[in-house]
């Protein structure tokens, strides 16, 4: 399947700017599938509030609704089919600034940005706690980098197009052998020199 990217516009960006459409979005990455039950119970909500909100990132083109399906020994009702979620996106972009000084969208683009960075830090800390409880190999392939570098702006552009384009390329390989989900991190901006002290 071709990589799916979505250009997030003012409308796709508000629509998305909830706490609980984040944590959605999440949940329906990290799977191929996910029920509105097995959602709701995984984020601890009604499945009313689910359903709404699932209907409100599809309008957007951001999740869809897909055939569930079948497994050994199901049995489906007559008549009706189960109905999963899934990503319609694999990424998911922001460009530039505009939103953040656009005052229609400015909040939105603000709360999604601390949200994104907020859930990041989050799992980091979570693999930093847990990372001697998994299995040396898993150990010994994990990473965290931090540096600075000097750099002008069409240089900083392209370290992080040569970035982006080496996440890419490893996206489109197939699974290998005891394969998990890798959370790659990463951002490249300037800095201040008083905050480099």
């Amino acid at each position: 399947m071709p990589h799916r990217r979505k250009e997030l516009d003012a409308a796709s960006l508000k629509a998305l700017a909830h706490p609980l459409r984040v944590q959605i979005m999440r949940q329906l990455d990290l799977r191929e599938h996910m029920s509105v039950t097995s959602l709701a119970q995984e984020l601890g909500e009604t499945t009313g509030a689910v359903s709404y909100h699932l209907r409100q990132l599809a309008r957007h083109g951001l999740v869809e609704e897909v055939d569930a399906p079948e497994e050994p020994g199901d049995r489906p009702a007559v008549g009706r089919r189960r109905r999963m979620w899934r990503m319609a996106v694999d990424e998911i972009h922001i460009s530039g600034n505009a939103f953040l000084t656009d005052p229609d969208t400015k909040e939105a683009a603000g709360f999604l940005l601390r949200e994104f960075e907020s859930a990041r830090s989050r799992r980091l800390a979570h693999w930093f706690a847990t990372s001697t409880t998994w299995p040396e190999e898993w150990q010994n392939a994990s990473s965290d980098m931090d540096g600075t570098l000097t750099l002008d702006p069409a240089q900083t552009r392209a370290l992080a197009d040569e970035l982006k384009a080496v996440i890419d390329r490893y996206r489109e390989l197939p699974p290998g052998a005891g394969a998990r989900h890798v959370d790659v991190q990463y951002a490249v901006y300037p800095t201040a020199e008083e905050e480099l002290s």
